[in-house]
């Protein structure tokens, strides 16, 4: 069975898109598969628009370029109206229900919400919410493993916030068991 996915990945800057992005990209590399990772920037960087694109395969990757994807982690509302209507039909949708409403889901697609924002302020530190979402993520696609995704955090973190790297794993955990219990 071939391996193939790709995901946009979009909300605010400063919401940790980019990492979430950078994470996922190397924990596939990691698994041994082939990976492709863009970053788009919007004007203003924090609190503007931010996106990527990853793509996933076994195979060789043709073209890093994605127009309507398999799959999607919107972190807002703006990022959900913007990009669900080009997930390809049957697709997954992932998105942060702290700050998207449960209506604004497609039914047409699997689709799961996370109060990524609501369960990292529980666990104590409010930007963890990205790693909740990823959680959810991989929980919903099960395109690596959820511990190929906890190795590679030290990779990806800088160094001088590896005394993070157990808060990160927590919240990764966390987004895993949100999506269990639905």
């Amino acid at each position: 069975m071939s391996v193939y996915q790709d995901v946009i990945i979009a909300g605010f800057g400063g919401q940790g898109v980019m990492l979430m992005g950078n994470l996922l990209a190397v924990s596939a590399m990691q698994s041994g598969l082939h990976v492709t990772y863009i970053p788009v920037y919007g004007p203003e960087m924090r609190g503007g628009t931010a996106n990527c694109t990853v793509v996933i395969s076994d195979q060789e990757v043709g073209s890093p370029i994605v127009k309507s994807p398999v799959t999607l982690i919107a972190m807002n509302r703006p990022s959900m109206e913007k990009f669900q209507p080009r997930v390809k039909q049957g697709g997954t949708v992932v998105f942060n229900a702290s700050q998207v409403e449960p209506g604004l889901a497609d039914s047409s697609l699997y689709t799961r919400g996370i109060k990524a924002n609501d369960i990292a302020n529980d666990l104590g530190n409010p930007r963890l919410a990205n790693m909740v979402a990823l959680g959810a993520y991989i929980e919903a696609t099960g395109i690596v493993p959820l511990q190929a995704v906890k190795d590679s955090l030290p990779r990806v973190i800088p160094e001088r916030y590896h005394n993070l790297l157990p808060q990160n794993a927590q919240a990764l955990e966390a987004g895993v068991a949100g999506v269990k219990k639905d």
